[in-house]
């Protein structure tokens, strides 16, 4: 199938937010058809996908799908899959700022619960190796990943955005291979999320939510220990159809396609 004015406009919008829920995506893909009278079909989303994934390839770039850790919920986003270290790295950020976030990944991966607190990580700032960051542009910086998507921020502690696993997924695996734990029931990365007491296996907090739903004495998948947390109700959050209006650009210097880590862990 060639490429249309509809698969322009969704690859448009989708850049433009970097990501967005299911629901958003599936309305978007219905608009942009709506708009420039093409053949709507409400099942075949990953098909149209697949069209603009067939002519981004030779870009490394690809629509993917995720899940949120938390939520359950799903998610698309437009990632960067080339592995080359020009194409991740100081055309986005400079290098001390990339070495704080390689070490900030550093402090949430390492976690047992996949948080970092902002203390921690200011800290950081004043011992790179590259060029120490004053403690005022450490905390804008923070913002910038959060609002770029590669970060999250929760009463002052931040993790990795869903995004970010999603575009880094090679990356973490193969730079903390030893500690980063994949969920016992989906399989995928597991930086947030319950530990079992016993065994040490790591689960999503919406798979638990999921997997234990209905059971009065929840045990562990991998060892039948009691499962010692409490297992939380998982709900349905409202979302916003995106507008097909560009947002505004990211601050000077920054491109919002990119993939921001790179070099081996420090």
């Amino acid at each position: 199938m060639t490429i249309n004015e509809s698969h322009q406009r969704f690859l448009q919008v989708l850049m433009s937010h970097g990501i967005l829920e299911d629901s958003a995506t599936r309305a978007l893909h219905k608009h942009c058809c709506d708009v420039h009278k093409v053949h709507y079909m409400h099942d075949k989303l990953d098909d149209f996908g697949g069209v603009i994934n067939n002519h981004l390839q030779p870009l490394f770039m690809q629509v993917r799908k995720g899940t949120d850790e938390n939520s359950g919920q799903r998610y698309y986003a437009l990632v960067n899959l080339a592995e080359n270290e020009v194409t991740k790295m100081a055309l986005d950020y400079a290098e001390n700022e990339l070495e704080l976030f390689r070490k900030t990944m550093d402090l949430i991966i390492d976690s047992d619960n996949g948080f970092a607190s902002s203390t921690n990580i200011l800290n950081l700032a004043d011992q790179l190796q590259t060029k120490k960051i004053k403690k005022k542009e450490a905390e804008q910086l923070l913002q910038s990943f959060v609002q770029e998507k590669w970060l999250i921020e929760k009463d002052g502690e931040y993790s990795l955005h869903l995004r970010c696993i999603m575009e880094m997924e090679h990356y973490i695996q193969t730079t903390y291979q030893d500690i980063v734990k994949t969920c016992n029931i989906c399989h995928n990365i597991a930086i947030q999320g319950q530990i079992c007491e016993n065994c040490g296996i790591k689960i999503h907090l919406s798979c638990v939510g999921k997997y234990f739903r209905g059971h009065a004495e929840p045990r562990c998948p991998q060892c039948s220990d009691p499962w010692m947390q409490e297992i939380p109700r998982l709900s349905q959050t409202d979302t916003q159809i995106p507008s097909t209006s560009q947002k505004a650009p990211p601050r000077p210097g920054r491109r919002n396609n990119a993939s921001v880590a790179t070099r081996s862990r420090r």
